[in-house]
């Protein structure tokens, strides 16, 4: 179910899975960014004019949601950033001048990312796997919300992660682990202080990659809830623009098949079901 920031709809629509990708094919992207940018894109729409459609059947004022589509794909040509964020301020303003009555547009946007063979290759091949995924609703008084994530991480710890001192009880199965390898999953999504902090060129987002790494390799866990909060807390500490943070994490860590001490392992997928677990932080709090 979506949710917008500006309260409670009665109706919106719209389209999802708007897959895009603008290619500067002679590789002369401007700023130094890259000549491959890749989005998926939901726009959803609301307002009373279209009320009727779902009341009697009356599509006098509905914009058609392949025209979403179209507008999508074909207004990325004269956009000409490479920042998540912009792009879905940019296509939500255009199309609330475009047509009157709708009332407001939340525009999503979730990165397909391509990395280069090589430094000025004209190869690439798709990367990740975390991507950058953004939010921004509008209405007629302007910017409601801007909200920014990652999602997808994927990291591997060959040790250093515990979990031990936990209630035992008669449903209790899992040994204390001193020092287990962790595999785990993490989707990040924060909000901004100031809706103008969000237009960053993309340097928040790489600060925020390098710090998930950097907790994650060096932090000594007794728990995934701990990994989190630190990673967290430093992302508030290290960056002032961030007003919240919301983070949510799966234990994937792999089934042992054989184990020779704590040196040798061999390991394969985890079996669901899997263990998820949320935090959200605010700066003051």
């Amino acid at each position: 179910m979506e949710q917008f920031a500006s309260g409670w709809k009665q109706n919106y629509y719209g389209k999802g899975d708007v897959i895009v990708y603008r290619l500067n094919r002679d590789g002369a992207a401007p700023n130094n960014q890259s000549p491959v940018f890749g989005a998926n894109v939901l726009i959803l729409i609301y307002g009373d004019a279209f009320w009727p459609t779902y009341a009697t059947g009356d599509n006098t004022d509905l914009i058609a949601t392949d025209s979403m589509k179209n507008f999508i794909q074909r207004e990325t040509a004269n956009y000409s950033g490479s920042d998540l964020e912009d792009y879905c301020r940019f296509l939500g303003a255009k199309f609330l001048g475009l047509y009157p009555q709708v009332e407001g547009v939340q525009v999503s946007a979730t990165e397909i990312p391509y990395s280069p063979f090589s430094e000025a290759s004209k190869a690439f091949t798709p990367s990740g796997p975390e991507r950058l995924s953004a939010r921004i609703e509008l209405n007629r008084a302007g910017v409601v919300e801007i909200a920014s994530g990652i999602r997808g991480f994927r990291m591997l710890r060959l040790g250093g992660s515990a979990f031990y001192g936990f209630v035992r009880d008669q449903y209790t199965t899992l040994p204390e682990i001193h020092n287990r390898p962790l595999h785990m999953w993490l989707d990040l999504e924060w909000q901004y202080s100031n809706p103008e902090s969000a237009f960053s060129a993309g340097r928040i987002p790489c600060a925020i990659r390098s710090i998930v790494r950097q907790v994650f390799e060096s932090f000594e866990s007794g728990s995934i809830q701990q990994i989190i909060y630190q990673t967290g807390a430093k992302i508030l500490e290290e960056i002032p623009e961030i007003s919240e943070i919301h983070l949510e994490a799966n234990n994937r860590t792999w089934d042992t098949i054989v184990e020779r001490g704590e040196e040798l392992g061999v390991y394969t997928d985890a079996r669901p079901p899997y263990g998820c677990l949320g935090l959200r932080l605010r700066r003051g709090s």
